[in-house]
């Protein structure tokens, strides 16, 4: 499996930081926290995806204005055993409304360094570069 192959799954995650904490989500039926976020529908950029995302995982609206790119990461998707890939382009946003977990979301959690295991190899990798960066604790 080598980067860039047509099993890499392409997504899209807010990174969202309040006292210190990391807004993560898990969906029902899963055990691991994920940035919130998913892959973006055909013909979707990366603002309106995300937006789309978010809104149906959280409630909230996302200010496309504020949009600011804060990493791509490739890592081990988590729950495949074919090792495949995740391709994970990562923004911060402004938004309205008090983020809440609807459809698939079973839990929103804010999660710090502590909380690492909680997450798939992605999520880890985030909250290291924002302890990193002294974002969270």
């Amino acid at each position: 499996m080598h980067p860039g192959s047509d099993k890499t799954i392409d997504s899209l995650a807010w990174i969202h930081v309040r006292d210190r904490r990391l807004l993560s989500v898990r969906t029902a039926g899963k055990t691991k926290f994920y940035l919130p976020g998913g892959k973006r529908e055909p013909g979707e950029g990366d603002v309106g995806g995300l937006c789309r995302e978010i809104r149906e995982e959280l409630g909230v609206e996302l200010d496309p204005l504020t949009f600011r790119f804060f990493a791509v990461l490739e890592e081990q998707a988590d729950g495949f055993a074919d090792g495949r890939l995740v391709r994970m382009t990562c923004y911060t946003a402004e938004h309205r409304g008090e983020p809440a977990p609807s459809r698939e979301i079973a839990e929103a959690a804010w999660l710090g360094s502590a909380d690492a295991s909680a997450c798939p190899p992605a999520g880890q990798r985030i909250l290291r570069l924002l302890a990193d960066a002294g974002l969270v604790d």
